[in-house]
């Protein structure tokens, strides 16, 4: 066995409190080289009464390293814990005093888990869990109030530009609630609504003010209520990093330079704050003036922000918060933020902008979720792009569920494109079957899945600012059989708990193999689903033990003959089979 592979890390994503009672353990070995591991767990203060040994499942597997996991459930909510670990006749033995052939007598040197605090158990919101999200843009989703048009204004669907408007606004989403009902979504996320000079408002110049093109808080309250009668929560976007440079106290600083009370309410590295030669005298977004950069550890500031954050949720019951530019924030203002929020909404969702790994925000001390752009990344390189293999495609997404506890993978916020992105039909190649398989794999992925508007209907777009296209409304223009397609999965996993909250595993990923087939396993509950992500029709055979298997979609029992399914599959083809209880 390969000693130097061998990986644990206490009180961390490799042992953490799942609930009140439980403890998941997690180990990493090199890939096929370790036959079977064993937490050795017992009571520090009555190892001999306590003492058991948990048979640990390999749960996943990346291109280097095999990781295995277990539940531990402690009588007393405490245990230390060592790790046996077997190939053929060798066997060893893994505590925090190291590797060694001989056990080492518990419990000195080994790992703790000194007591379960349910205040330190990272807990996300139940109904994130459950949830089907929807992104919309509300310049580009629907003008339902054109007294509240700016001008000049474009003429609806008209091609999108960095700064042209459409006079979307929150009356025309509240007119198409039943659109959001029928499709079947249960949340939406709205991108910023506060007053700004953009068409996107990512530069805030007043947090406490609904931009009057958009409508006001009296509307917003409107459309919020109007959604939770139809039980859809609403997540609103919040820029804590920086502002417009029309932001009164930037304006005040630019007025009076070192004299202004607000100079440090900003990172100003020089004096006039000015753009010199091209280049802010102040930290920004970017490199962009218009930008600058908020110091969040301020802590006027951070009383300002943290005033937002509650005001919103208390003014117009608002669910929760997206954080744009979240990770170029310090870690102690999303602590304060965190608390602030639940104080005011125990279960108010927060997600994070962060586009690379997140474990820092995710220990649950900041953020519920963050958007998972890796995870958007891997699916389109795989069903659009066709970059890799099944086996390096589950490679990579068995590492990114390692990533994290389980309890922030229930609630990973899913997607495959978004304002910042190209949309997805138009990153498939207008291939509707890639772009089925990608959806498939979103609505049947661990995680809470989000549908960027538009998306549904066939709505197409390249980079920034093209993806940030007019909705689609006439529906002689919508490609109905997609939305139905959309429709009919989102379905599927509302009425199929397996699909939300269930164990993924890779059942096939080869090696030179673009087809796949996973499962979703849940109490109760076990689907199977088969990929061709070739270009050819094929046929695929799984060993199974069982014969209760049946077409999700359409009920038809499909025969497992000797032990063997056998699974005929068109083109860029999917199948989604569930076992009968």
């Amino acid at each position: 066995m390969q000693w130097e592979c061998f990986h644990h890390s206490p009180r961390s994503h490799w042992a953490y409190a799942y609930d009140k009672d439980t403890i998941h353990l997690r180990v990493q070995t090199k890939r096929d080289d370790v036959e079977e591991v064993i937490a050795v767990t017992g009571d520090k203060y009555d190892w001999d009464g306590c003492h058991e040994d948990v048979v640990m499942e390999k749960v996943a597997a990346d291109h280097f390293f095999d990781y295995w996991e277990a539940a531990v459930k402690p009588r007393y909510k405490r245990f230390s814990y060592g790790f046996r670990l077997r190939a053929g006749d060798e066997t060893v033995f893994m505590t925090e005093s190291g590797i060694g052939h001989d056990q080492p007598q518990p419990p000195g040197g080994y790992y703790e888990f000194p007591y379960i605090h349910e205040i330190d158990i990272f807990n996300a919101p139940e109904w994130a869990k459950e949830a089907v999200f929807y992104q919309i843009m509300p310049d580009r989703f629907s003008n339902g109030d054109p007294e509240l048009n700016p001008d000049p204004i474009s003429e609806w669907g008209e091609a999108p530009a960095t700064d042209n408007f459409f006079g979307g606004d929150l009356q025309g989403i509240l007119d198409h609630l039943d659109h959001l009902t029928d499709l079947g979504v249960t949340a939406v996320y709205l991108t910023p609504i506060f007053q700004s000079p953009s068409n996107h408002k990512y530069d805030t110049v007043d947090y406490m003010k609904i931009d009057p093109h958009l409508g006001d808080a009296s509307v917003l309250r409107k459309l919020v209520d109007a959604c939770h009668e139809r039980s859809i929560r609403v997540v609103l976007d919040a820029v804590f990093n920086h502002t417009s440079e029309q932001f009164p106290p930037f304006q005040d600083v630019l007025k009076n330079g070192e004299k202004s009370k607000f100079k440090d309410w900003f990172h100003v590295n020089s004096f006039p704050a000015e753009v010199k030669d091209g280049v802010p005298t102040y930290d920004t977004f970017g490199f962009y003036g218009n930008m600058p950069k908020l110091n969040t550890a301020n802590a006027q500031v951070k009383e300002y922000l943290l005033e937002v954050a509650r005001h919103w949720i208390e003014e117009a019951d608002i669910d929760g918060w997206r954080l744009d530019v979240a990770n170029e924030i310090d870690h102690h203002f999303w602590r304060d933020f965190r608390k602030t929020v639940k104080e005011a909404k125990p279960d108010a969702y927060i997600i994070g902008e962060v586009w690379s790994d997140s474990r820092p925000w995710l220990q649950g001390d900041q953020f519920d979720s963050v958007m998972n752009y890796p995870f958007a990344d891997k699916v389109l390189g795989f069903f659009v792009e066709e970059a890799f293999d099944g086996k390096t495609f589950a490679d990579q997404m068995n590492n990114l569920l390692m990533r994290y506890p389980q309890q922030a993978n229930e609630v990973i916020f899913n997607l495959l494109s978004s304002h910042d992105t190209p949309r997805v039909l138009t990153r498939a190649g207008e291939d509707k079957r890639r772009l089925k398989l990608a959806v498939v794999y979103l609505l049947t992925y661990i995680g809470t899945p989000c549908i960027f508007y538009g998306d549904e209907v066939g709505l197409k777009g390249g980079g920034d600012p093209d993806c940030r296209q007019c909705m689609i409304w006439e529906e002689d223009h919508q490609d109905r059989e997609l939305y139905d397609f959309y429709k009919l999965l989102i379905d599927l996993r509302k009425t199929n708990p397996a699909l939300r909250s269930g164990r993924f595993r890779f059942l096939k990923a080869d090696e030179g193999d673009r087809r796949i087939v996973y499962e979703r396993l849940g109490e109760g509950e076990h689907f199977m689903v088969w990929m061709n992500n070739t270009n050819e029709e094929t046929e695929m055979q799984l060993n199974l033990n069982t014969d209760d298997w049946c077409d999700a979609l359409t009920d038809e029992h499909v025969p497992v003959i000797d032990g063997i399914q056998t699974i005929q599959l068109e083109p860029l083809g999917y199948r989604i089979m569930k076992r009968k209880p």
